[in-house]
């Protein structure tokens, strides 16, 4: 199991811009992978704020250099110059970064759920690719339940929320509160449904929704007018300009290469403006955080105040609840792979029995049936009794930190043969 990633921790926001894949290239990014020598299963997440690939691989280094060499490709860079940039986890090391970014505490404004929906739907995406087997299957799965749990059984969705919310909370203070103020949302996806629903709980007066396409900018507007917020639809951003100017805040969030929201559409406005630009890539023009008046939260300034966010005593339980299902994840796969090769010794056992009861049948021909049976039945019940212990007390010694080499040593001796097992396993699966 291998992660490789780039996030807000590691690589500023224009790197990052370079990286991020848009929901429309993820499934050729999985093709990508996959069709690499040493990648056999492949899952995407691609946010805001972060851009990793997990994948089983048949060797680490070939494995990393073929899935740093489909980001780059995609990022139109050296792959050189992402290295100082990327993390990398392996193994143990993978399963518990995937169950830490499901739980929400590697995220800009820790704790915020938001990740674990994002966890999903890429997971969902890879699946509709063909690009999921069995081991990232259940990998994820367990990541899913994992977030569910911590969000769950601790109070860590208080510690920070989302950074829809951390930003118009900039904007509340910049504007002197935002009850009664008229905000416009450039963008209906996701980020924006999560846009609207914190601009109604601060009371805003009004909200215009400009989105490309018509569905989803009138779903989110007759969801507010259903709460009791004055809301309406506007079909395309040909408009912005005049959107602007009757607005105090805007949240920007459409996922759009280049600038939406250019200079000139905001350079009118005589009264502050508060402008949340949230899109990866940015929405927002360099310039507009320079007009008089204006003042622009980004996700640059998002990362810079919340990088030392207290952790407090829930997040140290999310912690807890995540090391501990890494040790019970981990303890299971160890376990897991001992079993084909207990399978086969059990076969082996009783391929033994067979032959002896066949030589006996050659030798004591005029034996009566009932005899020979249960003769049969007490050589298997001793060599049952015989292997029970040994089996049961290998899968428990396996599952520990030491365990890897219990199933070489049945292996060894008894002389099982390394791809019998396999073999076996497969098969007992079928017949389930």
């Amino acid at each position: 199991m291998l992660a490789v990633g780039m996030s807000h921790r590691s690589a500023d926001v224009r790197l990052l811009e370079r990286v991020t894949v848009a929901a429309a290239d993820v499934p050729k990014v999985l093709h990508d992978l996959l069709a690499c020598p040493n990648v056999t299963e492949a899952v995407l997440v691609s946010t805001c704020n972060r851009v990793e690939v997990y994948a089983v691989v048949e060797a680490f280094h070939a494995g990393l250099s073929d899935v740093v060499g489909v980001l780059a490709r995609h990022a139109g860079a050296d792959p050189t110059a992402l290295h100082d940039h990327l993390y990398v986890h392996y193994a143990a090391s993978a399963v518990q970064h995937l169950f830490t970014v499901a739980a929400g505490l590697d995220s800009m404004v820790v704790g915020e759920s938001q990740i674990l929906g994002q966890v999903r739907i890429a997971y969902g995406t890879a699946t509709e690719c063909g690009t999921v087997g069995r081991s990232l299957h259940e990998l994820v799965q367990q990541a899913l339940r994992i977030g569910k749990r911590v969000h769950t059984d601790t109070g860590l969705d208080q510690v920070g929320g989302s950074v829809v919310s951390e930003a118009l909370a900039d904007a509340d203070r910049s504007l002197g509160g935002l009850a009664g103020r008229s905000a416009l949302i450039v963008g209906a996806g996701s980020m924006g449904g999560l846009a609207a629903a914190a601009l109604r709980r601060a009371g805003v007066g009004e909200v215009v929704i400009a989105n490309r396409s018509a569905a989803n900018g009138e779903r989110l507007a007759a969801a507010l007018l259903e709460q009791g917020v004055p809301a309406r639809a506007v079909v395309g951003l040909h408009d912005l300009t005049a959107l602007i100017a009757a607005a105090d805040v805007v949240v920007s969030c459409t996922g759009a290469v280049g600038a939406v929201i250019p200079v000139e559409a905001v350079a009118a406005r005589t009264t502050p403006l508060v402008v949340c630009d949230l899109g990866l890539p940015r929405d927002v023009e360099d310039g507009v955080g320079e007009l008089p008046g204006v003042h622009v939260v980004d996700l640059v300034s998002l990362q810079r105040r919340l990088a030392e966010t207290p952790s407090g005593l829930d997040t140290r339980r999310a912690a807890e609840i995540v090391a501990e299902e890494v040790r019970g994840y981990l303890a299971a796969q160890r376990s897991a792979e001992v079993t084909p090769t207990v399978t086969a010794l059990r076969r082996r056992a009783a391929e033994v029995v067979d032959a002896e009861l066949l030589r006996l049948d050659s030798r004591l021909p005029d034996l009566d049936d009932p005899v020979r049976d249960e003769l049969a039945r007490t050589v298997r019940r001793v060599v049952d009794k015989l292997l029970h212990t040994p089996t049961v007390r290998v899968k428990e010694l396996a599952s520990g930190p030491a365990g890897t080499g219990y199933a070489e040593a049945l292996r060894e001796l008894f002389q099982l043969d390394p791809q019998k097992p396999a073999a076996v396993a497969v098969a007992s699966e079928d017949k389930t």
